[in-house]
């Protein structure tokens, strides 16, 4: 991917979400939301502090975050939809 973010943004691709319920009925792809769940692909260097100090970001390359339905901006790189969002707009990591 040629596309690096700068300071507390970090790239996610959104994972696809199950298309059928517990009960086994099939979700249509117009009925079914948005994933709430992504892969981080690239991260900025870190927050940038009122004192002039970087703080490393906590999320990494190819972690699993869980993130609000309409947090970042959805742009088009390299004919992929993936979401660009700041640090602070990750709820959580999902751990393996």
């Amino acid at each position: 991917m040629n596309l690096r973010p700068l300071y507390d943004r970090i790239i996610v691709k959104r994972l696809d979400q199950e298309t059928k319920t517990a009960s086994g009925i099939v979700l249509p792809d117009a009925a079914a939301e948005k994933p709430d769940q992504g892969e981080v692909l690239a991260v900025g260097n870190g927050k940038m502090l009122e004192d002039g100090q970087v703080r490393p970001l906590e999320v990494k390359v190819g972690d699993r975050v869980l993130f609000g339905k309409y947090s970042g901006q959805a742009v088009k790189v390299d004919g992929n939809e993936v979401l660009v969002m700041r640090e602070e707009d990750v709820f959580a990591i999902v751990q393996k």
